[in-house]
């Protein structure tokens, strides 16, 4: 029996998915390993776990976890040996069955010391925690800021002091904090445990000073070991500082499993959630809607029945503004309203050919009224982006583009329900942020392998460079042969291209991870369940919107 064409395409489809999703999984079991085997093993004759082992022994057993920012520093600071993760690991999981942010410093990893992408995802950590009302839990073993990188880590309002100020507004708001010094835990990082609500230490390999032995030494004269200067029995039973000793890392993180269940159930958002039914199109044939070549069209609505429970979409306005799909559905039960960019090619009533991934000015009003009436009925939000940004022409700017996306910018940024974003394909210029973008405070913002992050397409892009390189080189007398203007394209394109894919954006936190896309269903419940702790704390309102 012969193959048809569409089948073909998907079969071709889902290989290159697959592909994509072992490259992204084969990275990230290098990423897992840290600094390499013999720290490991050098911190498990210490005594110690690593953070990965400390956070598997904390979290629930075969409970949902998501971590963030795993990718984070990837590729970055290659003159200074690299820091995979950037030395801290982050999960959102379960601790005695209450949805938890862990935050554990890798050791293996220039001893936990924190480099300039490090104070940014912990920075984030600490956001989600505030966004959400989750408690947190850090586990602390680090020697502190990395100095021969200190310029750009300590002195400014997103730098390492940024840390303890969440701390205090995060106490204020009565997020749960607990701190557990299970190493190095030195200098300005040392006050992180204590302004913390409680905290822990374990014996004779936790320690907390502002300066350590060498340092006093240097300082003042004074000749004393680290353990008597700040280890456990110090801070236990002379100074007061931390609450809690423990004997081994085990027992530490055994009582804060008891800690955690202590705690009181908070009031949460109100979403509504009945019970989750599967998509009827099975997840992983996604894997074959998804083109292989990014500029083919394809029907978003069937990558969306992939996704939502019983693959059923109430659409909104679903003959108008063709170009961004408007539509109320569930995922793993809970009620959500999703705005995403229709891929195909299409007509408007008009009859005009509308190119998908484009906004048009009826698009933009249309998701402009749907944010709003989500943000009425207390549903939260799931932007799909795969976009190519606004229409262009002298059309759509006598049409008032700009004022359409405007109003639509306007109505997704004030919006107090929750917003979550996966960047499926696209993601370029003013249609980034009208879809979401990492700007405009999505509680989580995920990519699939296929994303791309960018002012402009890697080919468009190329083109632009390629004018301006070769128009310099001519100012300055030098001959453009055919060959050369070649290889210059190749340069300028390949550059181009690596700064576009999805590794290169979660290297810089632009994106919180890249997931298979067969567990979007689990990442957006885990996000909206995480949102749920939170009422907001304001009644919408967009201002002035010109219509």
């Amino acid at each position: 029996m012969a193959i048809s064409k569409k089948e073909l395409e998907f079969n071709i489809n889902d290989d290159q998915m697959r592909l994509k999703i072992s490259a992204v999984e084969r990275e990230l079991s290098i990423i897992a390993e840290g600094g390499g085997k013999k720290r490991v093993e050098k911190l498990h004759e210490s005594g110690k776990l690593t953070a990965r082992e400390r956070i598997d022994l904390l979290l629930d057993p075969n409970s949902e976890r998501f971590e963030m920012g795993a990718f984070a520093g990837y590729g970055m600071y290659k003159e200074h040996g690299g820091c995979p993760s950037a030395g801290v690991v982050i999960v959102i999981g379960f601790v005695s069955g209450k949805q938890c942010i862990v935050v554990a410093n890798d050791a293996t990893v220039k001893a936990g010391a924190w480099f300039p992408i490090s104070g940014k995802k912990n920075l984030r950590a600490q956001e989600i925690a505030m966004e959400n009302r989750l408690p947190i839990i850090y586990l602390v073993d680090s020697a502190g800021v990395y100095l021969p990188m200190q310029d750009e880590i300590f002195a400014d309002k997103e730098h390492f002091g940024r840390i303890f100020r969440n701390n205090a507004i995060m106490s204020s708001m009565g997020i749960v904090q607990i701190a557990a010094v299970m190493g190095s835990c030195v200098a300005g990082g040392a006050y992180l445990p204590i302004m913390s609500d409680e905290s822990l230490i374990v014996d004779k390999t936790g320690t907390i000073f502002l300066a350590g032995s060498y340092l006093v030494k240097a300082a003042i004269g004074e000749n004393i070991d680290n353990e008597t200067l700040g280890g456990a029995t110090t801070h236990t039973e002379i100074s007061g500082v931390c609450d809690y000793k423990s004997a081994n890392d085990q027992e530490c993180l055994a009582t804060i499993r008891k800690m955690i269940g202590q705690i009181g159930q908070p009031e949460n958002a109100g979403f509504d959630r009945i019970e989750s039914v599967d998509p009827k199109v099975p997840l992983k044939n996604v894997y074959g809607i998804m083109p292989s070549e990014r500029n083919k069209p394809y029907d978003t609505k069937e990558l969306l029945r992939t996704i939502v429970d019983d693959s059923e979409l109430t659409e909104y306005k679903a003959d108008y503004g063709k170009s961004i799909i408007c539509t109320y559905a569930r995922i793993d039960g809970w009620s959500v309203g999703i705005v995403a960019n229709q891929r195909e090619i299409i007509k408007n009533a008009k009859g005009e050919t509308q190119f998908g991934g484009v906004i048009y000015s009826d698009s933009a009003d249309k998701a402009a009224r749907f944010i709003m009436n989500c943000n009425q009925k207390n549903i939260p939000l799931v932007f799909f982006q795969d976009v190519t940004g606004f229409m262009v022409g002298s059309k759509s700017e006598h049409g008032g583009i700009i004022k359409d996306g405007a109003k639509m910018v306007n109505a997704m940024a004030n919006s107090v329900v929750p917003k979550f974003t996966v960047v499926v394909g696209n993601s370029y210029g003013a249609g980034n942020y009208a879809m979401c973008g990492k700007a405009y405070d999505p509680r989580l913002i995920v990519a699939w392998p296929t994303a791309e992050i960018a002012v402009m397409s890697g080919a468009s892009a190329s083109k632009v460079l390629m004018q301006i390189e070769v128009a310099s080189l001519k100012a300055k007398g030098e001959e453009i042969t055919p060959e050369r203007e070649k290889e210059l394209s190749e340069t300028i394109k390949n550059r181009y291209d690596e700064q576009v894919s999805p590794l290169y954006a979660a290297s810089r936190l632009w994106v919180d991870a890249i997931i298979d896309p067969a567990d979007t269903r689990k990442v957006l419940s885990l996000g909206i369940q995480m949102a749920n702790h939170k009422k907001a704390e304001k009644p919408y309102n967009v201002g002035v919107i010109q219509t």
